[in-house]
């Protein structure tokens, strides 16, 4: 199986569902490093994907876009820009095609981190969600089959989280609170995580 426009929609329709159950968790983490609604972008942001998932093209890149647009419509928040920008980058790599391998998730991640590295002006190793992202598209490198990415991505995305929860955050809000930020989850790292776990 590949990555086709019913794929993306079903693996969406149920990051989605998994988001409602999460966003009070996501939003007092982000309570206490940030403005405390990472929670609300994110299930705000999977609302207006559930409504556009019918009216999807079977243009893969075609349909990225529109799930890009759909998440800057409703979305102000920085976390929202970073994932629209994200999936713009997907979007542009897959454009005019009805499925895309596999084998090419580590290389639409890692254009998606350089897009969302340039927009936020963060860099791997800033605490921030380009962690999670760089962890997941090591985890997938070389590998076909995508149930075996989702593992390996979900368990890359843990040790990140494991290994960058005692380092100060460099970059964004969470950075004014310097020392405060050690022991705690970066909060989009966090959102990442439950992005993978509503797919899996």
């Amino acid at each position: 199986m590949a990555l086709t426009t019913p794929v993306l929609a079903d693996g969406l329709r149920r990051i989605a569902a998994h988001m409602e159950t999460v966003a009070d968790e996501l939003n007092a983490l982000d309570g206490q490093l940030g403005d405390g609604d990472l929670g609300v972008t994110m299930t705000r942001g999977g609302r207006a994907l559930q409504d556009i998932l019918p009216t999807l093209p079977a243009d893969v890149g075609m349909a990225l876009m529109a799930c890009a647009q759909a998440i800057t419509k409703v979305s102000g928040s920085s976390y929202g820009t970073l994932l629209a920008t994200g999936l713009l980058a997907a979007a542009k790599a897959t454009r005019g095609r009805t499925e895309v391998t596999w084998s090419e998730t580590a290389a639409l991640l890692r254009g998606a981190l350089e897009a969302m590295s340039a927009r936020g002006k963060a860099a791997v190793g800033d605490k921030t969600v380009l962690d999670a992202l760089d962890a997941a598209a090591g985890a997938a490198e070389g590998r076909t089959d995508g149930a075996e990415i989702l593992q390996a991505a979900t368990d890359a995305v843990e040790a990140a989280l494991d290994r960058m929860r005692g380092m100060q955050a460099r970059i964004g809000r969470a950075r004014i609170f310097g020392e405060r930020s050690v022991g705690l989850d970066d909060p989009g790292m966090r959102a990442f995580r439950e992005m993978l776990r509503g797919l899996g």
